[in-house]
């Protein structure tokens, strides 16, 4: 059976997945999982917060190995991964130190310099992206005049620098570029217009930077030689998928309606609709949601909420004192704390960075006039309701703004697994949300490279009915958390008046 290696990378950790067109749908196979730490490295500038990506290429190169040795049939590898990072290289093509995490503090401050520049209505009306301080632009404009810019000849996001590695091929994939706040969302290529800005406004020539696009479903070229030997003999095609994660988490969605509403809930939350063509009107800018392009010709309408970091940073930060945390324990006695007592705006630029996350949440409940948490159960509860009325405002938002109403809402990815969050998303918003898949990047990866190979066929509707033969899904019906509607509404005006 032809068979199919997806990298799937995503903020907090990375997996690799051997998998296949079975029947009429997928079948998958973990080959290997690892975590992506940031490394904080000193610099004459004050330390930064950067990413080890030689880490996850090793890590790729090795699961690469292990998948030659399970199959004999492998036709496409494929790397999707987190948006708006990327890698400088130099005229000869070398990568100019390791990419700088979006979570570092270079760009404080940043965006508003930029705004002066481009006026927000302006640069929403040419890109559709979200103000979010870590944005592509303003990362690069946050670089102007250090010596590795003005040493730098390309820029490739991260899923393209993996894939120039392993190819020799330098382009942009189009649903990773749309988040850098430098593409033309409408005509689906580089805003020469803000590019020329930008160039203009900080001496960062942007355009000469950037790579040719390449529409999802690209293939890119043949595994170099090298990396190919290395690798067992392995002969592959590598594919340009949704190489943004929540593009391809976005193809795995397995609706059966039009009328859906998603969430791809992982380290991030991305809450929003599939549509046709993107919204630019100034309500939908002054409301903070993003168009992203996806596969197909389609539009990911969403905003991007902080998500379970807020957890993963409180047991980092618990097990930094030497416990041991036993999270699904916890999460069942967060099931059995008052519900929405404390809830907080997750989205608060406050719990961007690492650090004390308790003692940062703590400060932001007492920001609302509510008790601290008193208990580890308390902070995680505080965490999820609040993310479950974050997921309930961008849902309603959305329907306003685009003026579609949502029937069902799936949630895919590493958020499928907290049941007591999938429930308050459902309590929250008033509507069914149908959990699954778990990989919903690694299989949308999957089912992206068998179809540019020719393995299967189909639409995007096809792509979706063979994910609805093939994952376990489970359905949440609103009222069974024990939070009324009339409940979530005091509680979103007490956040949101």
């Amino acid at each position: 059976m032809t068979t199919f290696v997806a990298v799937d990378l995503g903020a907090s950790g990375g997996r690799v997945i051997l998998g296949a067109a079975d029947g009429d749908g997928v079948r998958a196979t973990e080959l290997s999982r690892f975590p992506n730490r940031p490394v904080l490295v000193p610099g004459a500038g004050g330390p930064r917060l950067h990413w080890d990506v030689l880490a996850l290429y090793a890590e790729i190169l090795d699961a690469l190995a292990e998948a030659r040795r399970r199959s004999d049939d492998i036709a496409g590898i494929a790397i999707d991964s987190w948006a708006v990072d990327f890698g400088l290289l130099d005229q000869d093509g070398a990568l100019l130190g390791n990419p700088v995490h979006y979570r570092d503090p270079r760009t404080a401050g940043v965006p508003e310099r930029v705004l002066r520049q481009v006026p927000a209505g302006e640069l929403y009306a040419a890109t559709g992206v979200q103000v979010q301080p870590f944005n592509t632009v303003f990362q690069l404009v946050a670089a102007a005049r250090t010596a590795q810019l003005g040493a730098a000849r390309r820029l490739l996001l991260i899923p393209d620098l993996l894939g120039y590695w392993l190819t020799g091929e330098q382009v942009a994939e189009l649903t990773n570029a749309s988040t850098t706040g430098l593409l033309d969302v409408r005509a689906r290529r580089w805003s020469e217009s803000v590019g020329q800005r930008v160039r203009d406004g900080f001496g960062v020539g942007v355009l000469d930077l950037l790579p040719p696009l390449a529409e999802p479903g690209t293939v890119l070229g043949p595994l170099r030689g090298e990396v190919g030997r290395a690798a067992g003999g392995l002969h592959a095609a590598v594919v340009a998928v949704g190489s943004h994660d929540t593009a391809s988490a976005v193809v795995a969605v397995p609706a059966t309606r039009p009328d859906f509403a998603y969430i791809s809930c992982g380290t991030w939350s991305l809450v929003g609709l599939e549509l046709d063509s993107p919204v630019l009107t100034e309500a939908s800018r002054a409301a903070n949601f993003t168009n992203e392009l996806g596969l197909d010709g389609t539009v990911r309408y969403l905003r991007n909420v902080m998500g379970l970091w807020l957890l993963q940073e409180c047991v980092r930060a618990w097990q930094e004192d030497g416990d041991a945390v036993d999270l699904a324990a916890l999460i069942t006695e967060a099931g059995r704390v008052t519900p929405l007592r404390r809830v907080i705006d997750v989205d608060d630029a406050d719990l961007l960075a690492p650090g004390d996350m308790p003692a940062r949440l703590a400060r932001a409940v007492a920001r609302t006039g509510a008790p601290a948490p008193g208990t580890r159960a308390e902070t995680v509860r505080c965490i999820l309701d609040s993310l479950a009325l974050a997921y309930r405002r961008a849902v309603r938002q959305a329907e306003g703004l685009a003026g579609r109403r949502v029937g069902v809402v799936h949630l895919v990815g590493g958020g499928v697994r907290n049941t007591l969050l999938c429930q308050l998303a459902a309590d929250a918003i008033g509507l069914p949300v149908v959990a699954g898949p778990v990989e919903g990047a690694a299989m949308g990866n999957l089912l992206v490279q068998a179809r540019a190979l020719g393995a299967i066929d189909g639409d995007l509707a096809a792509l979706r009915r063979r994910v609805l033969a093939s994952a376990e899904l489970t359905r949440y019906e609103p009222g069974e958390g024990g939070a009324g509607q009339d409940r979530w509404d005091e509680a979103q005006r007490r956040l949101w008046p």
